[in-house]
């Protein structure tokens, strides 16, 4: 999911979050960041990264676009809009998808929900805008796309997260969710929206909370002994960790769902029968191939290659890196990059120009950390 927006002098102010004041009182580094003042960090991007894989990290992610699609026939809506299997999904059910345009070209990546006679969708803040332009669109009459403007978003996240959380929900039981599923549940009186999901590789819950509560919420589960605030830096190298992609930078409208390793995204159904915006690119790309391909890297020395920097081999230019940094976890640099197909086999030796100085990478499977997924059964 996204975690950037461009700023210059001419765009007006970061508009303010619920929890604003929140998080400037508990030391939180604002910083403009999709269209609002969001928390970078609070006492250290890799103490905050290190305390989430040990313990639980609370994120406060209020700025992504929470929608709802209902009305009569918002199923076949949906599958036209989407490459997701909406019809086999059962309530509670979520499903990672992609929002393309006609060429297949990614608008966004997204998280869909099935509720009793509704979807609940969960797009990128930075897009989130123009996400719902492109979908009230083209959908058809009598189905409705509604911007949940008034719920906020909170993400706690680490292996400590589901006993953080269960001493305060009622209304359910917590420990019935399993990976990519939720339901609805009570915290303090409130009631809320619940899914064991993230996006840094651990166990974790996202929370729908009405903003006019957002506070109480975090205020109670930030008095728990494991859980701390975390900022975007933190949410940033965690999620590099889980080797998964941030829309704005891994993917555009101008890469290949297919070639970034997305194809899970579009059902088997889907994949075959097509019927869905972008579907012909898809196809295309499933029997043909697209000639570039996401990868992760593993970088020798201590040196980390940033967004931008090329790839090589020999004097050929291969690549570009898309996402990189030093990782906490692992004490050394990754990231993440497209390369010509070719050169994406796991074991390929590359070199990344930094700083004017070629620096030796291996091509890596991803994720770098094992995912810690609570899938059921398990």
């Amino acid at each position: 999911m996204s975690q950037t927006s461009k700023t210059d002098a001419t765009e007006a102010p970061p508009a303010l979050l619920p929890l604003d004041a929140w998080h400037r009182a508990r030391g939180g580094r604002m910083v403009p960041f999709a269209g609002y003042a969001m928390p970078v960090q609070y006492e250290g991007i890799v103490a905050e990264h290190l305390w989430t894989r040990g313990h639980a990290g609370l994120f406060d992610v209020s700025h992504m676009g929470q929608l709802l699609l209902s009305g009569e026939g918002f199923v076949d809506a949906a599958e036209a809009l989407l490459g997701v299997e909406v019809a086999g999904m059962t309530v509670g059910q979520l499903r990672y998808g992609l929002l393309l345009n006609e060429a297949g070209g990614i608008l966004d990546d997204l998280i869909v929900t099935r509720r009793d006679d509704a979807l609940f969708i969960v797009v990128n803040g930075a897009t989130k805008h123009d996400d719902i332009d492109h979908m009230r669109a083209n959908l058809p009459s009598g189905v409705t796309l509604d911007h949940l403007a008034e719920q906020g978003l909170l993400a706690l996240q680490g292996p400590e997260a589901a006993a953080a959380l269960a001493r305060h929900v009622t209304g359910g039981r917590l420990e019935d969710l399993a990976f990519m599923t939720g339901g609805s549940f009570v915290i303090q009186g409130v009631q809320v929206w619940i899914s064991r999901s993230g996006y840094t590789g651990e166990d974790g819950f996202e929370i729908s909370v009405p903003a006019s509560d957002l506070e109480a919420v975090a205020d109670l589960l930030t008095s728990e002994p494991e859980v701390k605030p975390i900022g975007l830096g933190a949410r940033d190298s965690l999620r590099l960790e889980a080797g998964l992609p941030l829309y704005g930078h891994d993917l555009n409208p101008e890469s290949s769902a297919i070639g970034a390793g997305l194809a899970f995204a579009f059902g088997k159904r889907r994949r075959a029968e097509g019927g869905f915006i972008g579907a012909e690119k898809i196809q295309r790309d499933l029997a043909d191939r697209p000639a570039q391909r996401r990868v992760g890297l593993a970088i020798e020395g201590r040196m980390p290659a940033r967004e931008g920097a090329v790839i090589f081999v020999g004097e050929k230019q291969a690549g570009v890196i898309t996402s990189g940094g030093f990782s906490p976890s692992l004490e050394r640099p990754i990231a993440m990059g497209w390369v010509d197909a070719a050169l994406a086999e796991p074991g390929t030796a590359v070199e990344i120009e930094v700083r004017g100085k070629r620096i030796a990478a291996t091509v890596t499977p991803m994720p770098f950390v094992p995912h810690k997924y609570v899938r059921k059964g398990s």
